[in-house]
């Protein structure tokens, strides 16, 4: 047993990353049921989500919980959402992987146990991580541009005026490529 303890700081920014069991590539595919579970989880905890990116098999965002204790609870509730409406014929790939423990557990295979958390540190640390959050797609190889994702927050900013449409084609790369959250 490990003596892992989260921190809990008050009107925090939280990063977190939530990725699907054995990396299956199942959430664009079924965004409509992602989308589904947070507005329910929306509907019921009160929190903000500041910068979203929702590839094929993970999640990155960056939330401020009203009340920062309840933000496992939060992850859990939309992770518990979406593996009870999935169709069972999206995880029947990673099911002959389930350990004894996790069959016990009534775990389907649809996520990781876990899920990786860091608390903002302040207003720099915060964009650091948004612009990360921004740039995965392309990371990743899925597009080569930012502005092509639109499984992410980008665009609302781009809106705004805090991102311009090309961000991360130019001058940016060398920023961008050198931001290691992981």
């Amino acid at each position: 047993m490990s003596n892992y303890r989260r921190a809990y700081l008050e009107n925090s920014y939280i990063f977190i990353t939530i990725v699907t069991y054995k990396r299956n590539p199942i959430l664009i595919n079924n965004m409509e049921i992602l989308k589904s579970s947070y507005k329910k989880v929306r509907d019921k905890f009160c929190f903000e989500v500041f910068g979203i990116v929702v590839l094929p098999d993970h999640i990155h965002m960056i939330i401020k919980p009203e009340n920062t204790k309840e933000y496992p609870v939060i992850i859990k509730s939309i992770k518990s959402d979406f593996s009870r409406n999935i169709d069972e014929k999206q995880i029947e790939k990673v099911r002959k992987y389930l350990t004894e423990s996790k069959i016990k557990k009534k775990e389907k295979g649809v996520w990781q146990r876990r899920y990786w958390e860091y608390t903002i540190r302040n207003e720099e640390d915060l964009y650091k991580h948004l612009d990360y959050i921004h740039w995965n797609p392309v990371k990743h190889g899925y597009v080569e541009n930012v502005r092509d994702w639109k499984y992410s927050s980008f665009h609302k900013y781009v809106k705004q005026g805090i991102y311009e449409i090309s961000w991360g084609i130019t001058n940016d790369i060398k920023y961008i490529q050198n931001i290691n959250i992981e």
